[in-house]
């Protein structure tokens, strides 16, 4: 496979990658990366070129994953799990992984806590269904439960139980009790934290009320 590179040339349809010409004849491909150091003229032993091909493997798979976080952070599992079903050897994953994880663009624990903050923020779970969101996003047991450390739910239920209780307003307690801590339940959220929120929001939106005598009616 090896000889000397006659012509070095952008693909047409891809022009981060280049066409290396050996002795007149279309020898490989390579991305811009592997390929930055060659010119016209240069002899390639075929070490050389298992070498730089070897190199390209790596770099076409790393670009892969980094087209993966363009859209949002991913855990390293998920990231696996996406790239095994293209069909690529698992040791190219691990260095891939391992590459993103060096540059800090892949951490399973920042993003372990900076998903228990973005829905604290804007759509309050409990810990169970947190946990559960986690672990199917791949995120492992150890970061989830540092995320989850000293997690209050008590006003992250209370935040929930009011926006929900707009729906719920013209209901008897019975009904309201029922349907919010339903709701909260789905939410995940332990009956400790639902239970006094429930009574809590019921005063709230009716402070007129009595919650003993509605539950004697």
């Amino acid at each position: 496979m090896g000889g000397r590179i006659t012509a070095l040339t952008a693909q047409k349809r891809n022009p981060q990658r280049i066409n290396v010409y050996l002795d007149g004849e279309f020898a490989f491909g390579l991305s811009r990366l592997a390929a930055a150091w060659l010119q016209v003229g240069q002899e390639l032993s075929d070490e050389k070129v298992a070498s730089l091909q070897a190199q390209d493997a790596d770099e076409v798979v790393y670009q892969q994953a980094l087209r993966l976080l363009e859209f949002r952070p991913r855990s390293a599992t998920e990231i696996r799990r996406h790239l095994s079903k293209k069909g690529i050897e698992e040791p190219l994953i691990v260095e891939a992984l391992e590459r993103l994880q060096r540059s800090g663009l892949v951490d399973d624990d920042r993003l372990a806590q900076a998903w228990v903050e973005n829905r604290s923020a804007f759509r309050p779970r409990g810990r169970r269904a947190l946990a559960a969101e986690m672990r199917q996003h791949g995120l492992p047991d150890q970061a989830i439960q540092d995320a989850l450390q000293g997690l209050d739910e008590a006003p992250l239920a209370l935040e929930a139980a009011r926006k929900h209780a707009r729906r719920l307003s013209g209901l008897e307690w019975p009904d309201f009790q029922r349907k919010l801590s339903g709701f909260l339940a789905r939410r995940g959220f332990s009956y400790d934290a639902a239970g006094p929120v429930v009574k809590q929001v019921w005063q709230e939106i009716t402070p007129a009320k009595d919650i003993e005598t509605e539950e004697t009616l």
